[in-house]
């Protein structure tokens, strides 16, 4: 891996890091599209890397901050996360069944429904 793109990896991260932190996404929303056309990964590549990423505690500083202050739901995410270990090993499999083209617009499908949602509800 070259400087720049050395370099690019650890500000991307920060960015996409600093967003997730401030407004609580997951940073594969944002990084799954960066992956692809920053680093030209094709989309099942990028998902796994992104995946990668929850491997290291990357959002424990984050989720920190937020339930000493309150706003977190720890008894919650626990059993969230049961369902995340199990949803993440069923979807991955599927994944790997899928077509390139199938993952980019499914994703792409679930980003604008998401976006309608935020952008049009109360």
């Amino acid at each position: 891996m070259s400087p720049f793109a050395i370099l690019g990896g650890l500000a991307l991260g920060v960015v996409i890091g600093v967003i997730s932190g401030t407004v609580g996404i997951g940073g594969g929303a944002l990084l799954i599209p960066a992956l692809v056309y920053f680093y030209g990964m094709t989309q099942i590549r990028a998902q796994g890397t992104s995946l990668a990423t929850l491997l290291l505690p990357i959002g424990f500083f984050a989720f920190w901050t937020y339930y000493k202050a309150g706003h977190a739901d720890l008894k919650l995410a626990m059993l969230l996360s049961v369902g995340f270990a199990l949803g993440g090993w069923l979807g991955g499999n599927w994944a790997q069944h899928l077509s390139e083209t199938a993952l980019r617009r499914g994703f792409a499908a679930l980003l604008l429904v998401l976006a309608a949602k935020l952008a049009f509800s109360r």
